[in-house]
């Protein structure tokens, strides 16, 4: 399994995320989004929408858009609930970070990050509705440890990934306890870096990275 992506994409890093917990062997193929790579017409080939993450299976097969990638890959596992009422509150999660959460915290890091822009250079609708998707994430962590029932699901994946790289959005989660919190356990979970800026594929080069 080939995942193409940019660990600069809270998308891309879903992905990761979810393979590596699942322990699945998979080469990760960097791809530069300030560079137009998604762009070229061998990408567009793989992935008519030009995005990453892809996954390309050893058959040839190719899955795009990261809430898909995740579902698929976690299939038959503990981070997706067996029943089926869990289960749809999961997806109810996974829509609701898409629409409702990425387009606001996503964005406001890619204006500071990919753009330049300053703290207070930010679009204040983009902001206002960025923290509005931060205040519903507190609200909902506050009493519980997780998203869905009493262990990590694909819910806390997909939000954490641009969840806890708000602050490089200009978002400030101090005052936000719960959040925090959840934050720390789903990386304690997944064993990821507390450090943003460490994040790398986990193994060394040579092709096939193991989880």
């Amino acid at each position: 399994m080939r995942v193409y992506g940019d660990l600069g994409s809270g998308n891309c890093l879903k992905v990761k995320y979810t393979a590596d917990h699942l322990g699945l062997l998979y080469a990760w193929i960097p791809v530069d989004l300030k560079k137009g790579e998604t762009r070229t017409k061998s990408f567009l080939a793989k992935n008519r929408f030009g995005e990453v993450p892809l996954v390309e299976f050893e058959d040839g097969r190719t899955l795009a858009q990261s809430n898909a990638i995740i579902r698929y890959l976690a299939r038959d596992s503990a981070l997706i609930p067996q029943d089926a009422f869990t289960q749809a509150k999961m997806d109810e999660w996974l829509f609701w970070e898409q629409y409702s959460h990425e387009p606001y915290v996503a964005v406001a890091r890619f204006q500071m990050v990919y753009l330049g822009k300053k703290i207070d250079e930010r679009e204040a609708r983009v902001v206002e509705k960025g923290e509005a998707a931060l205040g519903v994430l507190e609200e909902a962590l506050s009493g519980r440890d997780y998203l869905v029932g009493d262990t990590l699901t694909l819910a806390d994946i997909s939000l954490l990934a641009y969840t806890r790289l708000a602050p490089e959005g200009g978002f400030v989660l101090s005052h936000r306890p719960a959040l925090r919190k959840w934050i720390a356990r789903c990386e304690l979970d997944l064993a990821i870096a507390t450090d943003i800026s460490s994040e790398q594929p986990r193994a060394a080069a040579g092709g096939a990275r193991h989880g």
